[in-house]
């Protein structure tokens, strides 16, 4: 099947305190983008990725793709305000023939090839989308204001990740019809207009990158 990964890169970084976006702030000698990039373009299960660069970085986007010798980029677009109109805007570049699509935040840098093989086993199986995540070890608890109003069951909690894998046509109807400003993952677009989506064991490695501290822990793991 024709797999195209979306790689949503297109953070502000605000929160690292970097004089320039989330992608390409320092990740050991290199970019924070480069390692997902090198990693997603040695994945024998990828054919061709589009990524969602943040506005202006189009063009360092691509050299830092021919520089890491990363021939599987067929474009780099422009990414909007919110995680999903980026989505939206890469999903738009790749062709309607393609039979997956992948999508991955940068932000987590530390993907493995068999999480990219478990989300996209799942889709052999039948589901029209597939997760990663990690069960959650604290209490969970529902507030309105400063009050409790539930206790959730942590067995039936996940913390979900990314790369998440689903069926083509189904994610482009999905990010159709859906609030795609307000969705944080592609899954819940999905879920909103009945899809089915499995979750498949996650990897704590793969870290959400939101502040220097994250950028500390994962150098430490590369």
């Amino acid at each position: 099947m024709s797999v195209w990964a979306v790689l949503a890169a297109a953070g502000s970084g605000e929160r690292l305190g970097a004089d320039r976006p989330k992608a390409f702030a320092r990740l050991g000698d290199e970019p924070l983008l480069a390692e997902s990039l090198r990693r997603l373009d040695a994945s024998d299960w990828v054919e061709f990725i589009v990524v969602a660069a943040p506005p202006g970085w189009e063009e360092p986007v691509i050299l830092l793709a021919e520089e890491l010798g990363c021939s599987k980029v067929s474009a780099a677009v422009v990414g909007g305000e919110t995680r999903g109109e980026s989505v939206a805007r890469a999903l738009a570049e790749v062709p309607e023939d393609a039979a997956v699509v992948l999508v991955h935040d940068a932000a987590r840098p530390l993907l493995e090839d068999d999480v990219i093989e478990r989300v996209l086993t799942a889709l052999n199986e039948g589901w029209d989308g597939a997760v990663p995540g990690l069960p959650v070890a604290d209490t969970v608890k529902r507030v309105e204001g400063d009050r409790v109003v539930e206790t959730l069951r942590r067995d039936e909690l996940r913390a979900v990740q990314t790369p998440q894998a689903f069926v083509a046509s189904v994610l482009r109807e999905a990010y159709s019809a859906g609030d795609v400003r307000a969705a944080t993952d592609c899954s819940s677009l999905v879920e909103a207009r009945g899809g089915r989506v499995k979750v498949v064991e996650g990897d704590p490695r793969l870290i959400k990158i939101t502040d220097g501290a994250d950028l500390e822990r994962v150098a430490a793991l590369l």
